[in-house]
Parts: C-alpha cells; structure tokens; sequence
C-alpha cells in the first residue's frame, strides 16, 4: 500500500463518509462527552494478569502445603509488599491494586471482561525448579490453586459481578501455547470458572459442552443486552499448533463452525454479538520488527499470530456476520493498540479493542481500560486507559488519558478507531501520542521509533500477511509529509 495524499485509495469513498459523520457527530451533538453521566456505563477490561505465586520463594512450601484458602494470609507475610517492576509478572501486591483499582472504576457496570491469561509465564519451568522435581501432579494441583486463588479474588471484590473471560495461552497445566483440547485443564477449571467468574451467566448444557471440548462458549448473563461468543484464539495461533505438531487442525476447524453457526441463530434472533478472544488476528508486530526488519525499515517477512488458513476463514465469516458483531476485544500483546478488520476493497469496518496488560514483564507499565457505553443500547462511544507508572515516586493506578481528548474524536468509538487508523499515517502529534500511550507511558527504550513506525502502523488496519508486508515496504514511498529516518516524530516521547 502506498500512503500517497494525492492519489485515491481504495476505501477513500469510505474514508470521506465517516469524515462526514464526523461532522454530522459534532453538530448534532450525539458524542460521548455530551451525554449525561445517567446516560452511560462503564465497562471495564482488565487482561494479561501473568499473577507469579514464585515472587518471595520463601513462601512457597507454604502455598504447596496449604488450601488456597489461607493464600491470602500467606502472601500477606511477606516482606515484599510493593509491585515488581518492568521485566516481572504480577505479584500479588501488584494483583491486589489492579483489581482493587479496578472495582473502583466499575460503578454500575454490568459485566467484567477479562481476556485472558491469569498464569505467569515458565510456570510449570519455576514450579519444578522450586519444587525439586519433576512432578505432573504437584503441578497440576499448585496450577489449579493458583488459577482458584485468582478467581476467588476477583470474585471477593465484584461480588455478583459476571466475569466474561476467554483463555489465554499460558492458561493450562503444561504451560505456554500447551492447552490440551479435552484435556484435564478444560474439564478441572469448567466448574469454577462458570460458578465463580460467570456467575452461571451461560447455559449450562451449552457451556461445559464446548467448554471441555476446546475452551470457548457463549454467555448471556441477566441483563445482557449482547451475547458474548468467548473464542480460544490459542487452538488458531501458530505456536500451539508447533506444540501439537499440526494435529490441531480438526479442533480449531470444528471451532470456527461453531463460531459461524453461533453467529447464525444470533442473526435470527436478532442478538448483537460481543467477540472476546485472547490473541487478535493479525500481525505480530513485535516479532517482526525484532526478525524480519532492516536498518531501513523494510521487512522481508512477517509474522502471523494466526494460521493463515484460520485467519482467512475467521475474516470471511466475520465480513458474512458484520450486521451481527458490534465489537471485538483481545489482550494478548500486553501493549495499548486496536485492531481493524478490513473488507476486500480496503475499508475497515470493524474494530478489535486490545487491552494493555497488568502485568510489566514486557516492559510496559501495568494499565487496563475502561469503556464508555450507552446504557440504553451498549454501543461503544469512549474510553480511558487506567495505568500504574511503576517509574513514579508514588504510583497509583489513575487515569492517563482519554480517547476522545487524546485524539480529538467527537464520534463514537467504532466509527473513531476506524477514522483514526488514516489520520495516523501522516498526523505526527498522532503519531506520538499512540507511540507513548503504547506501552501505557514506559517508553525508556524508544521502542517505536521512525524507522519501524510503518510496522505499527500497518498492524493496525492490514489482517492478511501479504498486505501487511507490502503496507510496510511501501510506506515511505507515499507523500514526502510521511516520515522517514531523518524526519523523526518521536524524538519527544519522553
């Protein structure tokens, strides 16, 4: 794709439309900040927690001997009482103040979302080391406590709150991008997820049924005014599948069937479906710069968080059920960014909300968001990013920015994350505000920089591998306004 000014691009048409949406937003006065508070609801989305019971190792043959009932008590004796800073998962400190920040922020709200990955990363690796031995069954029951622990603490605090959740890959007994379909993980964690994070807001039959069989279902709990399709993107991703050397392909083929026969009886019914699902489609950006890209910026790959073929055909029927899907959230990539689905011609319609992660291992600073809806009909119109600067003399979790005053946006939010994707290729004030707002404000290593810009750029609005790639080489042959290694618009992130 190249980023031309004076050209027509395809979805220019489209692209002039929503721009006089905008104009018709603002002079109708139908956005967001102007509807009275009573008006709307927020929805928060906490994701990423990596919660690590292995932070203070002194307690450890405590937690392996005790019912995760006294977890609590124990991690409370520990001398570590602040969070651990970039390059670790979450400790409990740091997992109290998410979920305590969180609870604050969740006023009427009526659902939690939470997409996924309660483990911390290597854990089968650190229990082992600590433990002394390799032993399946002591893993097994120290995952389960741990994976208990964290559904009893959300549900301590949200009380008879639904928690909507969908797997994340380090979410199973043999660890990272290991889930086993039908395996021990799925049938042990089916009970307590559906009566302690659901709340049995999802028909019971239906439920365990697709649950056990490959980790996603359906919810609709009381007062829903969506059904939620909760996916395993894990069975789609490349990685498990060179886990389960490529004999996944029936699971994740049966699952995409029932994603489009769900999607089906919505549309006869005339429900609006929520999509949650851990891992986006798309490309996987950080592996693509850090593999495939030179010192010019160009790249001679990309990687895929998706099998092509799964991609293709989640697109195809996603583009069929367009009247029926109103949004899509993920977590995944630990970073603040969003997804765009595009039709064949080029123009997005559809929006993925990725939610930064709490945990800082990757190097961000812990952050959740929380979205602005209307009341009446659930439609998206804002939302704002709540981050723990772990660099502060005094860090708390609060509000770091807001969407709309961020970028100036007066829409709501589907038809402003579509407007935006364009704006971003030349918009340099843009530019630098979604460099520094990505890693939720940690952004001592300068990681997105001029010369990988079109990388994250390109992420946003291009699915299929092929057209991310030809977006990135072809970015800097567009107008001479588009930035370039000696025109850089990110030297003041910091």
């Amino acid at each position: 794709m190249h980023v031309t000014l004076g050209k027509k691009r395809p979805g220019h048409i489209f692209f002039l439309l929503i721009a006089i949406a905008v104009a018709l937003a603002t002079g109708c006065g139908d956005s967001s900040s102007n509807r009275p508070p009573q008006a709307t609801l927020p929805l928060v989305i906490i994701s990423d927690i990596h919660f690590t019971p292995f932070y203070d190792t002194e307690l450890f043959n405590d937690l392996v001997n005790s019912p995760v009932e006294q977890w609590a008590s124990i991690f409370q004796t520990s001398g570590m009482s602040e969070p651990l800073s970039w390059g670790n998962e979450s400790n409990y400190p740091l997992l109290v103040r998410a979920l305590d920040s969180a609870l604050m922020e969740i006023g009427s709200s009526p659902v939690l979302l939470f997409p996924g990955d309660i483990l911390a990363h290597k854990f089968p690796e650190k229990f082992f080391e600590l433990y002394g031995k390799k032993d399946e069954e002591a893993l097994r029951s120290f995952v389960y406590k741990t994976v208990v622990f964290f559904a009893t603490q959300v549900r301590e605090r949200f009380q008879d709150l639904p928690v909507v959740f969908a797997l994340g890959n380090n979410d199973s007994y043999a660890g990272d991008y290991k889930l086993v379909p039908g395996g021990k993980f799925l049938t042990d964690t089916a009970e307590v997820f559906y009566s302690t994070l659901l709340m049995g807001g999802a028909d019971p039959e239906s439920y365990f049924k697709t649950y056990t069989a490959g980790g996603y279902y359906v919810a609709e709990p009381p007062g829903s005014k969506v059904l939620f399709v909760c996916l395993n993107s894990i069975l789609f991703s490349q990685r498990w599948l060179e886990n389960t050397a490529n004999e996944g392909d029936d699971i994740a083929l049966r699952q995409l069937d029932w994603l489009e026969l769900t999607l089906a009886e919505a549309s006869k019914g005339n429900k609006k479906v929520w999509l949650v699902t851990h891992i986006p489609p798309g490309a996987d950006i950080f592996t693509t710069v850090s593999t495939y890209m030179d010192k010019s910026g160009d790249i001679s790959n990309a990687a895929s968080f998706w099998k092509e073929e799964y991609q293709e055909c989640f697109l195809e029927i996603t583009k069929r059920y367009d009247h029926v899907i109103e949004a899509v959230f993920s977590g995944h990539t630990h970073m603040d960014e969003y997804r765009l689905l595009l039709e064949n011609d080029g123009a997005a319609y559809k929006a993925t909300i990725v939610t930064p992660s709490v945990s800082p291992v990757f190097g961000n600073d812990p952050a959740f968001k929380v979205v602005t809806m209307d009341r009446e009909n659930w439609e998206l119109l804002d939302y704002h990013s709540v981050a723990y600067h772990l660099g502060s003399a005094f860090p708390e979790f609060s509000t770091y920015y807001v969407f709309s005053e961020a970028y100036s946006t007066e829409m709501p939010l589907k038809l402003s994350l579509i407007s935006l994707f364009p704006n971003l290729a030349t918009d340099t004030l843009n530019q630098q505000a979604y460099a520094r707002f990505y890693y939720s404000g940690h952004n001592a290593a300068d990681n997105i920089n001029a010369t990988n810009w079109p990388a994250y750029w390109c992420g946003i609005g291009k699915m299929v591998q092929e057209e991310y790639i030809e977006c990135v080489n072809s970015y800097r042959l567009g107008d001479t306004s588009t930035p370039t290694t000696l025109d850089n618009p990110f030297t003041q992130n910091q």
